[in-house]
């Protein structure tokens, strides 16, 4: 039996990297941070557990790469969906209601990434973390930011700022009273973006974050 190609080898492990991601949102999500072991991961994934750490230096690296990868696909769809549109100001708009609905809608899972993050180690310097960063970015661009490098920052600030304060246990605010500080900050209309009555309308929740990792086999793979 010959040996596996190198494309393939890469392909093999792009999934099993992909399929610890996924596990790691949707056991965070379902029983939290504490609760849930590497080896519980590794059982969800279908993975060793040995190849866990192969690919993550630890548990809170793994989640905080697992929820950037929720967070930048959750972006890429807001942004792309349809009707698609290059208005920077609706753009602007989308992306505020991305991040804030993963609040709404994923509060055990985002509620441990902000803890996360406040933990010695930071933020993790991920491919997932850096895609968050180009598509903020460029949001901060089409929106007609003069100086990116300053502006995408305090949008970064603000949207963390306003996600924590959606899940602090006991006191949280209502998300449409956040939304309405960003979007008059940004000088956004009301009915842009996803109005709250109009994500009530289309049911805020989707269970199923297979879409956001990419586990299927790509086309001409052998």
């Amino acid at each position: 039996m010959s040996p596996r190609s190198a494309s393939v080898n890469e392909e093999l492990r792009r999934r099993s990297r992909e399929r610890l991601l996924q596990a790691a949102v949707e056991l965070v999500g379902e029983h939290g941070f504490e609760a849930t072991t590497l080896g519980d991961i590794a059982d969800r994934a279908g993975s060793a557990r040995g190849l866990v750490s192969y690919y993550f230096p630890g548990k809170r690296q793994l989640v905080q790469s697992a929820v950037h990868r929720l967070m930048h696909r959750t972006l890429e769809e807001a942004l792309e969906r349809e009707p698609r549109t290059q208005d920077g100001r609706e753009r602007l708009a989308r992306a505020i209601d991305a991040i804030l609905g993963l609040a709404r809608d994923r509060p055990v899972l985002m509620r441990q990434h902000m803890a996360g993050l406040l933990q010695a180690e930071g933020f993790v310097q991920c491919p997932e973390q850096r895609r968050l960063a180009e598509l903020l970015g460029d949001t901060v661009a089409r929106y007609g930011a003069q100086n990116v490098s300053a502006d995408y920052p305090m949008l970064r600030a603000l949207l963390m700022g306003a996600v924590y304060a959606a899940l602090v246990p006991g006191v949280p605010m209502p998300v449409p009273v956040l939304r309405t500080e960003l979007f008059r900050r940004y000088g956004l209309e009301w009915d842009m973006g996803v109005p709250p009555e109009v994500e009530a309308e289309r049911g805020a929740e989707q269970g199923d974050v297979s879409r956001f990792f990419a586990t299927e086999e790509r086309p001409g793979t052998p």
